[in-house]
């Protein structure tokens, strides 16, 4: 019989391994928050604050996490269906906050084009160099933000 895909979402969370699973709902939940955070005290108050909460001595990654590049794409994949505004910045956040509770060292990225008509910009997480957004070109080279 021939593997036939879950169809909704709610299905689609079911069938996540329960590693992934917790991870999705802990961006369910914390999307919202960086979203109100970031509506009411603005980016820098609300990345000092995802840095506080992170544990002072930075723990290894567990062999049984998820990797990098999974946690980014079910940020996108939970804020595509969230009924919160989620933009790439939320989404970023709340990426950089959960690797760097793993112990990892992700960068946030954000990158402005001043040159075109509205202004254009665009926030993504690197970790070792690579970014794990497919939609920012292997080219892009802007500055790492200061921390936090």
């Amino acid at each position: 019989m021939p593997f036939v895909p879950p169809s909704s979402p709610w299905q689609r969370l079911r069938a996540l391994p329960p590693p992934e699973r917790a991870l999705a709902w802990r961006l369910a939940l914390a999307l919202p928050l960086i979203d109100l955070s970031l509506r009411l005290f603005g980016f820098q108050r609300t990345w000092r604050w995802l840095a506080r909460c992170l544990p002072r001595a930075s723990r290894p990654g567990s062999a049984n996490a998820p990797s990098a590049l999974r946690t980014a794409a079910l940020a996108r994949a939970v804020g595509a269906r969230s009924p919160w505004r989620t933009t790439c910045l939320r989404q970023s956040l709340a990426v950089w906050w959960l690797l760097r509770e793993r112990g990892q060292r992700a960068i946030l990225k954000i990158g402005v084009v001043r040159r075109e008509q509205p202004l254009q910009a665009h926030a993504w997480v690197e970790l070792d160099g690579v970014a794990l957004d497919p939609e920012v070109p292997p080219d892009a080279v802007f500055p790492p933000l200061p921390e936090p």
